[in-house]
């Protein structure tokens, strides 16, 4: 049973998705195929494809990739640059973007109100996914995730190069006056993750999209310190695709999450990870699956443990 509805029902306390904007001009996903026929379709409406490769551990990686090769049109978005804003050395490997920063990237990008955006990347949607939020964030709904990402592009492409051209040529787009209208009730802070902790309020549950191993404590690269928030339980990313690298339908995805979280209300699941980019993905997942608004802690793991005087858990 969707969660809304069972809330609703059995008075719960459930206030809704906030005022988490649906995607009401087209689904999540958008498939190979589904993006080539638009992209070759005659007369379409503004289409805006963002490339979000990107490579923790080498961050010109992606934009290489682009230069070696993207979907015709594509503008490159880099997660550094574009997609995050300037570090304070509390705030995480990559806080949001400003207000202002944000605009300019999207006025740059020449997003309308009617421009149906697509993002993709090479890592089964853990950069589009991060695309994908902020875009919702900042008030423009017409966003989808390119399902199967890049690789899904490189099969058709090579099945039928015809269809599903690779291009060198830059993508250019003609800047336009789009206006944010954020929606900071989608964010959580830290202070407030602090606070549901020292007053143990259920106001905030959250989930970290981490690998198992770091959300233990064990084998961490990124960050100074090992471990998690205390309280958060883990769901890896990666296990919202299937083995070809796709979602996983939306009743699977839902089952699993409704397995994680039991019957907690859907406004106070919180997602995090390292950085507050994965976490995007098990967001992404959850509206797949029919449980749309949860939020996201930003500043996740790498901005909690810039403070030694917080609690870590392992």
């Amino acid at each position: 049973m969707h969660w809304s509805a069972r809330f609703n029902t059995e008075g719960r306390r459930y206030t809704g998705p906030m005022s988490y904007p649906a995607s009401t001009h087209q689904p999540l996903l958008i498939s190979a195929t589904e993006l080539a026929d638009l992209l070759a379709s005659a007369g379409r409406t503004d289409v805006l494809v963002l490339d979000c490769r990107f490579s923790l551990t080498n961050p010109v990686g992606g934009e290489q990739a682009y230069e070696q090769g993207h979907i015709p049109g594509a503008v490159y978005a880099h997660l550094d640059s574009d997609l995050s804003g300037p570090k304070t050395g509390q705030n995480g490997r990559h806080p949001l973007p400003t207000h202002g920063g944000f605009q300019a990237t999207l006025r740059r990008w020449g997003v309308t109100p009617d421009t149906r955006v697509i993002t993709y990347d090479d890592s089964g949607g853990m950069f589009a996914a991060r695309a994908w939020w902020l875009l919702r964030w900042a008030g423009h709904t017409n966003v989808q995730v390119l399902d199967g990402s890049w690789v899904a592009w490189r099969a058709l492409h090579n099945t039928d190069p015809a269809r599903a051209p690779i291009s060198t040529e830059a993508g250019v787009r003609t800047a336009g006056p789009f206006t944010l209208s954020l929606h900071a009730d989608h964010v959580v802070s830290t202070q407030q993750v602090m606070d549901s902790l020292v007053y143990a309020t259920p106001e905030i549950h959250l989930i970290d999209a981490r690998a198992p191993e770091r959300f233990r404590g064990e084998n961490e690269t990124l960050d100074p310190v090992g471990g998690h928030i205390p309280g958060a339980v883990n769901r890896f990313f990666q296990l919202n695709l299937g083995p070809d690298g796709r979602f996983k339908p939306a009743d699977q995805l839902r089952g699993e999450f409704e397995s994680l979280l039991g019957e907690l209300p859907l406004d106070t699941v919180v997602h995090q990870c390292g950085s507050g980019v994965t976490a995007c993905h098990n967001l992404l997942a959850m509206e797949i699956a029919g449980l749309p608004g949860t939020r996201l802690y930003a500043g996740s793991w790498s901005a909690w443990c810039a403070d030694p005087d917080r609690p870590v858990a392992r």
